[in-house]
């Protein structure tokens, strides 16, 4: 044998050591345009929630990154965030197409979605009722009663929120949530929302160390089903600062409800957990007990004992963006929200 001629040992050597560098150097393409943040410790441990953010108005690319953040690393939940965005990473709010790495939720045991007008593939909204079939919980914010607009042709055209057909009238929104969109009961960008909470219900275990929530987003007009549990109505108020006096008049009485669960059988049999919130735009989770409301709403969903008051507490800095069309941040990327990550104040 030839001393200068490679055994077959050493070419083997050779050419694992060359893939092992080749692959550390390739991006894993499937992790750029989606979030995974691993649980630590707590009462969550084990149990998978895929977030959802894809709306175009109310900046749920940055509110709910922090609530994934805040349910794997203070309570212990593994978290997924989803997004509109491609294999590069950019975030395009305005794309109702695209949806980031839908596979998840093959493995997700509650969903938490901030929606609006989705019209993704059939594929990736069969995901989505795969799961909802299995019976998961769903908290759903804000824009989420009108969470699908499906154009064309398409097997889930009765999803949509203005769907006229008597089997599904309003679609996902009326007939899972609870409401569709009707319209704006404040005045958008003008006057505010504070959470009153309904006396009958105060003792319900979504409302425990929940007492201040204050949105700045306005309250929605809604009527919330005859199977619903109210849990907190919207308080029309004067402006959009926490310390805003409520408006006189008509828009206050009757108010509206802005929070409100089901536990509703669906069309495979098995009963879903619903808690449906008007509120939820990235500027409105600055109130810490709406943080909570909707980290005890996971709580609740998944029939886990709810914490006395869960640390909702931010980890990394948060200064989302102020909602409103084309507020978005520019090429902003999946990346930029990873755990350790601050959100800096949006460029002016």
């Amino acid at each position: 044998m030839n001393p200068n001629f490679p055994t077959l040992r050493t070419l083997t050597g050779r050419i694992l050591a060359t893939a092992a560098m080749l692959t550390s150097t390739i991006p894993l393409m499937a992790a750029d345009n989606f979030l995974h943040f691993p649980g630590k410790d707590g009462p969550g441990k084990g149990k998978k929630v895929v977030l959802i953010a894809g709306d175009d108005e109310y900046r749920s690319e940055e509110g709910l990154p922090m609530l994934g953040k805040i349910l794997s690393q203070r309570q212990g939940f593994d978290c997924t965030v989803l997004f509109p965005a491609g294999p590069d990473g950019v975030i395009k709010p305005t794309d109702h197409v695209l949806l980031s790495n839908p596979a998840a939720l093959d493995q997700a045991d509650a969903i938490v979605m901030l929606t609006r007008f989705r019209g993704w593939s059939p594929d990736d909204v069969k995901k989505f009722e795969a799961a909802y079939l299995r019976g998961v919980p769903i908290i759903a914010l804000r824009t989420s009663t009108h969470a699908f607009d499906i154009q064309g042709e398409h097997p889930y055209k009765k999803w949509n929120w203005n769907n006229q057909a008597a089997d599904w009238k309003g679609g996902f929104g009326k007939q899972v949530l609870g409401e569709t969109w009707v319209n704006h009961h404040g005045a958008h960008k003008v006057e505010g929302c504070r959470g009153v909470i309904m006396a009958s219900n105060k003792d319900h275990e979504i409302l425990k160390g929940v007492a201040d929530v204050f949105a700045d987003s306005d309250v929605y007009t809604a009527t919330a089903p005859p199977d619903a549990t109210v849990l907190m109505l919207g308080q029309v108020t004067d402006s959009l600062k926490p310390d805003s006096k409520p408006v006189a008049g008509k828009k206050n009485d009757p108010m509206q409800p802005i929070v409100w669960t089901r536990e509703r059988k669906n069309e495979a049999g098995t009963v879903n957990r619903i808690v449906t919130t008007t509120m939820g735009a990235a500027t409105d989770l600055q109130s810490e007990d709406l943080r909570r409301l909707i980290v005890n709403s996971v709580f609740w969903g998944l029939k886990i004992a709810v914490p006395a008051k869960a640390d909702v507490s931010y980890v990394d800095p948060y200064s989302p963006s102020m909602y409103g069309f084309g507020s978005e941040r520019k090429n902003f990327k999946v990346s930029d929200l990873e755990l350790g990550k601050a959100l800096p104040p949006p460029a002016k």
